[in-house]
């Protein structure tokens, strides 16, 4: 079947290891389904498997992806669920010690078809298009997760996104808006800063301007580069949840004094659980909220998509479809 796959690794040139060709049709376990993916997104994590960052190399040639929407084996349309948890594991599957996401251990969405335990699909209603429903499983999901289940942000409070533009960043700033919140975000680029108020954010600003308030929650992805201004942000009693490290996981100065004299929250944030992607889907599907996409690209141009990503020159999700 035709796919997108990871052949090896390079952190200094990740494209090199990117082959777009055929690789053999998935074998299907017991409990698990098989679904011809119409419409896959791509995600930071991508990148970084062909930098070899969570991809082990006696797992090569992998197929990367984790999103995907797409019909199962009766016809049915569905999005695929990319955390794969162990079996037995009965809770939230973000805790599982066990869980993977697709591409890691089992192969991903960048292909004719993928093959995922039927516990991970969850219905795609049909207001949503394909390539919007797989734009939701990491970045939506994520964001989705973060603004709450463990911001437990409600309407009329008020959130900063931090680094507007990415996919994450964005749906943080459509989902706080369709859901009632005073969104503020910032970017060091005036044209994203421009997006943001466009996708739904009240106000824009320069990254680590000062505010006009101080805010119930601060939404960190970028992590060193913005940590302080997210620290200093926040209302005394306010909270942080942060899901990524774009900027890189070292602290100079961690705010600690500030920290613990505000009594401020800090809250650690992965990915989401399938009832959380199923409420995600009903939310859109309530709201006419809809994902942003930067580019829909046919499967086979997947190398355009993933240097687009590389240089930076994306707002919102890039498509792959089939």
């Amino acid at each position: 079947m035709f796919a997108v796959y990871a052949e090896s690794f390079s952190s200094d040139d990740p494209l090199s290891g990117l082959v777009v060709g055929e690789r053999p049709d998935p074998e299907v376990p017991d409990g698990w389904a098989t679904v011809t993916v119409k419409a896959a997104s791509l995600n930071h994590h991508d990148l970084w498997s062909l930098r070899g960052v969570g991809l082990r190399e006696e797992s090569l040639p992998m197929i990367l992806g984790c999103d995907a929407a797409g019909l199962d084996e009766d016809g049915n349309e569905v999005v695929v669920h990319a955390v794969i948890g162990d079996p037995s594991w009965g809770g939230d599957e973000t805790y599982d010690p066990k869980r993977s996401l697709l591409s890691e251990k089992h192969q991903g969405t960048f292909a004719e078809k993928v093959v995922v335990p039927r516990r991970n699909l969850v219905p795609k209603p049909a207001s949503l298009s394909f390539e919007e429903a797989a734009c939701l499983p990491t970045a939506w999901l994520t964001a989705y997760r973060m603004l709450f289940t463990q911001g437990r942000l409600t309407p009329g409070e008020t959130v900063l996104v931090q680094g507007a533009g990415g996919g994450v960043a964005t749906a943080l700033i459509v989902l706080g808006r369709a859901a009632g919140l005073r969104v503020l975000a910032t970017s060091r680029d005036e044209a994203k800063r421009a997006r943001a108020v466009e996708l739904g954010a009240h106000e824009a600003y320069e990254s680590g301007a000062r505010l006009p308030v101080k805010v119930d929650a601060v939404m960190e992805t970028v992590g060193r580069a913005t940590w302080s201004h997210s620290i200093r942000s926040l209302r005394p009693g306010g909270r942080i949840v942060i899901s990524g490290t774009t900027s890189g996981p070292k602290l100079d100065d961690a705010e600690l004094t500030r920290i613990f004299f505000l009594q401020l929250s800090v809250i650690g944030s992965t990915m989401g659980t399938r009832h959380e992607l199923d409420g995600l889907v009903k939310f859109l599907d309530a709201t006419g909220t809809r994902p942003l996409l930067d580019r829909t690209l046919p499967m086979e141009q997947a190398r355009d998509g993933f240097a687009a990503m590389a240089d930076g020159d994306v707002f919102g999700k890039i498509v792959f479809t089939r």
